[in-house]
């Protein structure tokens, strides 16, 4: 492989690490951060989707006709596995569900409490829902500390 090659692996590969952590900027609290595994394969698929792009945009840098051809053959087997791996939650268990629902709740959180609500009626919704993601997210954390527990 061409040294290219390897810096374009680089860029892809610091490139999911970095989507991955922007991916928990909009939770409230940095209590709220969990390892997700839906995050993960989130991150891959758009990993996938840039090494496509961008050597798409870069063809006249990367002229090794087989490399991009596996290039773009890879990126759409990650791409299509992720997906897959996205929809149907078939790795997820009952606390990996709960460590990705809590960054979740945490987003609920976040928007309702700082949008810039005028309505009375949407203020009193937003409020239900700071309520109830709160004491969700307690229930959740609670559950994941016993199901760890006993395993």
């Amino acid at each position: 492989m061409q040294m290219s090659y390897w810096r374009f692996a680089v860029m892809i590969a610091t490139s999911i690490v970095v989507m991955f952590g922007l991916m928990y900027l909009n939770t409230y609290a940095l209590e709220h951060v969990f390892w997700s595994e839906t995050r993960t394969w989130m991150a891959f698929l758009m990993g996938a989707a840039m090494a496509v792009i961008m050597l798409s945009f870069m063809l006249n840098m990367y002229k090794n006709k087989r490399i991009n051809i596996a290039i773009y053959i890879g990126s759409a087997v990650v791409f299509a596995l992720t997906l897959w791996l996205i929809r149907s939650q078939a790795t997820v268990s009952d606390t990996d569900y709960m460590k990705a629902m809590i960054p979740h709740h945490s987003i609920a959180i976040l928007t309702s409490e700082r949008a810039q609500i005028t309505d009375p009626r949407v203020r009193k919704l937003a409020d239900e829902i700071i309520e109830a993601q709160r004491r969700e997210i307690a229930e959740m954390k609670y559950l994941i500390n016993d199901l760890e527990r006993d395993n």
